[in-house]
């Protein structure tokens, strides 16, 4: 793999860093900043609606921006907002600084995956996309745990501050090591991504995607606060315990593409009523610190086993639908995966404020992922109506 290759990983795992350390940093936030844990909350969900929204928009309006420069504004960006946030006085300013980060995030794994594919040669494009995206993983396993680390030891500024320094780092590697003659492909416009919005099919496989990867992050989102005020964990084994949910969610993202390669509403089918049984097992195990571990080890493998089945599909989908804006309805697809994100960590913010309390935001997520079985089950069905139409169509012709 080539060396510039490198640069996009390093700055995939920075850029996931800071997508997901918040979550292990929530209560110390909270504190520090002397607000609830349903307004600590917050900042998930305004960092998701930022990609989500952003990375669209922002998009379709630097396309005419040669690549290699685009990229550096990019990285620009994502170390003005951490370090903003390092150097927030209060909640505002650090909500501000959040969509700064997600701005950068949306444009970056957009612009970042043609990149890396023209990077290598035709037959390797899956191998570099999916390097690139390894520094994601790579983050959810060392980073997030780290980052906590930091937070707890020397404040939570410090894990801002040090995610600063990481996108230093991937501006100097993609300013040294990214070409300046890189191919710029036309984006999709507004207008091509609001026509794929119009495919009810499309539409159902999205929403798929925000419930069913969503659900997860009711819970996940206060996870630190349901180890320590629930299940009765120290705040400094918190980090530890986030290794094993990311190393779970390493191994649930292989086995799950592996699984999704033959049929993926199957796969989502059998995977979504796993999701939602562990989830609703979550809320009597998280009261013990023996029976939260294993639980909570196969939350994490299933909680991102979904997303290759969901990518897969939608592509499967869009080909069949909107042939002419395969790559328009995937990005959307990642911008309902956050959606998912910030919808979850706002319910569960409401779960958290209300009587229900911390330890009813594992049964309300698995009620977001049994929402996204009913329609998994729906997309089956027509996909097989489908089917039974076109087959006599074809022997008739």
């Amino acid at each position: 793999m080539p060396s510039a290759l490198f640069a996009l990983t390093i700055a995939a795992y920075a850029i996931g860093t800071t997508e997901f350390v918040i979550v292990g940093l929530l209560p110390t936030v909270a504190t520090d900043l002397h607000i609830t844990l349903p307004l600590a909350g917050l900042i998930v969900s305004v960092y998701a609606l930022g990609v989500t929204f952003g990375a669209p928009i922002l998009t379709a309006l630097t396309g005419r921006i040669e690549r290699k420069p685009l990229l550096l504004g990019l990285m620009a960006l994502f170390v003005a907002g951490n370090g903003m946030a390092a150097l927030s006085p209060g909640y505002e300013p650090l909500l501000v600084a959040r969509v700064l980060s997600a701005f950068a995030h949306g444009v970056f794994f957009s612009v970042g995956s043609t990149i890396a594919a023209d990077l290598v040669p035709e037959n390797r494009r899956a191998s570099a996309i999916a390097m690139m995206f390894m520094g994601l993983t790579v983050a959810i396993v060392t980073g997030v745990p780290l980052g906590t680390f930091i937070g707890q030891t020397f404040g939570w500024r410090a894990t801002f501050a040090a995610v600063a320094v990481l996108g230093v780092i991937a501006f100097a590697g993609i300013a040294l090591l990214l070409p300046s003659n890189l191919k710029k492909a036309p984006p999709a416009g507004i207008g091509e991504q609001i026509r794929v919005l119009g495919s009810g099919r499309l539409l159902i496989v999205f929403a798929m995607t925000a419930l069913g990867y969503g659900g997860t992050f009711v819970a996940f989102t206060f996870l630190a606060s349901i180890l320590q005020e629930v299940t009765g964990f120290a705040a400094s084994a918190v980090s530890l315990i986030l290794v094993l949910y990311g190393v779970a969610i390493a191994i649930g993202n292989v086995v799950g593409g592996r699984l999704a390669n033959g049929n993926p509403v199957k796969a989502l089918t059998g995977l979504f009523i796993a999701q939602a049984i562990v989830l609703v097992l979550f809320s009597f195990t998280a009261v013990s610190p023996w029976l939260t571990i294993p639980t909570l080890a196969a939350l994490g493998f299933l909680s991102f086993a979904n997303v290759p089945g969901l990518q897969l599909y939608v592509v499967q989908l869009a080909r069949q639908v909107r042939p002419a804006a395969v790559d328009v309805a995937s990005a959307l697809n990642i911008a309902a995966f956050n959606l998912g994100i910030a919808a979850g960590a706002w319910i569960g913010g409401l779960v958290v404020e209300s009587s229900l309390g911390l330890g009813a935001t594992p049964w309300v997520g698995a009620i977001l992922v049994a929402a996204a079985l009913g329609l998994t089950l729906w997309s089956g069905a027509l996909d097989r109506r489908s089917a039974s139409v076109a087959q006599p169509i074809s022997c008739a012709a």
